[in-house]
């Protein structure tokens, strides 16, 4: 998937967003330049930078969910984050750093999963094991001899070949689920850590020393016997075995590769960062996230609990509705490093007629499959479509413009009767056509005060 050409990213965002062709197309250019990074004689490969994107556009129209959708295609590292959740270095808060380690702590996780589901069946296996350890115990070995004393020949007898036969039988039984009913006694480490209270202005994360680890190397490890029951044991044994299994050092060596090579960063609200006029005021401290930003954004060295971590080649995707402030107002050192800029168009009726139908998470799919599991069959009729459409429109046109997002607010109190009487609903066939969306929605649309607070 890594290797998607432009065409085939554009198509493949096309199932799920509408519209916007010209940020698919921004995005796909940028990811197919990291791939054709990759392919470059090895000492031009460190000099090429990747052309960070801003997505300009009022909000509800794409922006968050073309650089999701984006990550989840080529599998890459992803993390949204605020930008309006930073604070300048020196006041409380948390510092810009911290997204990159936030982004690292992600990706091991991910990668620590999917080794997990690789090496389960062995971990299983082992956990089979010890559970019938457990359930028949080894016969106990006769004690060494005391010196002076004459060695004894142990007679080999056919018992062992009887408690061959009973494991195997229990072995079967185990897997038939036969077991299912009776308990066994197994010690269960205590997860439990003494709370430790830091007084700092900074939060755990920027602290750079993992306190729990730290403590947990120090600490003995506390156990404590429980009767489980065989399945529950099961899976506790297959955890236990599949952790001593996982290679942690690989895992962490490939998630700093992952994340420096095809890292995404999105920073959402960026235009809450840029100061109105040069004011007084936290206006200081958003020009100070600002610089704060510039060398990760530039390329520089994070540490972090794992080891250092270089962003000179995570994208960053930024977004913001700009009404207010225009992207030339971002500090100009900043500026450069995002050189595509993309407006996203408002959603109009067309687009929302297409996004209620035709992307395979439709809005009006997923409230069908919703109520089939009540019984209930509904059926969206064309007109119904248009009805809705049409007066997300007109209310977005009126009050706030929230994009897509109105579409959720009105298909709830569209079908606000039908979701909560479902399961004792007569009638299990219903069909919504333009009548029935006017009778539920004209009266809340055509009172302005009221559309304000509901719609």
């Amino acid at each position: 998937m890594d290797s998607l050409k432009p065409s085939e990213i554009v198509k493949e965002l096309d199932r799920y967003i509408i519209g916007q062709h010209h940020a698919k197309r921004s995005v796909a250019i940028a990811l197919r330049n990291r791939w054709r990074r990759r392919q470059v004689p090895e000492g031009l490969r460190e000099e090429i930078a990747p052309k960070n994107i801003i997505l300009i556009g009022p909000t509800g129209v794409g922006k968050t969910e073309i650089a999701r959708r984006l990550s989840r295609l080529t599998d890459s590292p992803f993390y949204k984050v605020e930008a309006s959740k930073f604070t300048e270095v020196g006041y409380v808060g948390r510092d810009v750093e911290s997204m990159v380690r936030d982004l690292l702590e992600l990706t091991i996780n991910m990668l620590k999963n999917r080794e997990q589901e690789s090496i389960k069946p062995r971990a299983r296996s082992i956990a089979e094991e010890r559970m019938l350890d457990l359930l028949l115990p080894p016969k106990p070995r006769p004690s060494q001899p005391e010196s002076g004393k004459e060695l004894q020949l142990e007679v080999v007898t056919s018992g062992t070949d009887e408690s061959f036969s009973t494991r195997e039988k229990l072995r079967g039984m185990l897997r038939a689920g036969k077991l299912d009913t009776r308990y066994v006694d197994l010690d269960v480490a205590d997860k439990s850590m003494p709370t430790v209270e830091i007084f700092s202005n900074v939060g755990m994360e920027e602290m750079g020393i993992n306190f729990k680890d730290m403590l947990g190397g120090l600490l003995p490890k506390n156990t404590r016997r429980r009767k489980i029951r065989v399945p529950e044991a099961m899976e506790i044994l297959a955890q236990e075995e599949s952790q001593n299994l996982i290679d942690m050092d690989k895992i962490i060596h490939q998630a700093r590769e992952k994340v420096e090579q095809s890292g995404i960063i999105f920073l959402d609200e960026i235009d809450k960062i840029v100061g109105k006029n040069g004011g007084n005021g936290p206006d200081i401290s958003r020009e100070g996230v600002q610089r704060d930003l510039l060398p990760i954004v530039e390329g520089s060295t994070v540490n972090t609990k794992y080891g250092p971590v270089k962003t000179d080649h995570i994208l960053f995707i930024a977004s913001g509705a700009f009404h207010t402030i225009k992207p030339s107002d971002l500090i100009p050192e900043l500026q450069g490093r995002f050189p595509i800029r993309v407006e996203l168009d408002s959603l109009n009726r067309e687009d929302f007629i297409k996004i209620l139908t035709e992307p395979q998470n439709a809005l009006t799919l997923q409230y069908i499959e919703l109520l089939k599991t009540e019984g209930v069959d509904v059926v969206f009729e064309s007109d119904a479509v248009d009805r809705i459409a049409a007066i997300a429109e007109e209310v977005n046109t009126h009050t706030e413009n929230i994009g897509a997002r109105r579409l959720h607010t009105l298909m709830e109190c569209l079908l606000d009767d039908i979701l909560f009487d479902a399961p004792d609903l007569p009638e299990k066939h219903i069909v919504i056509n333009g009548d029935y969306v006017d009778s539920k929605l004209k009266a809340i649309k055509n009172n302005e005060d009221l559309s304000r607070y509901i719609l």
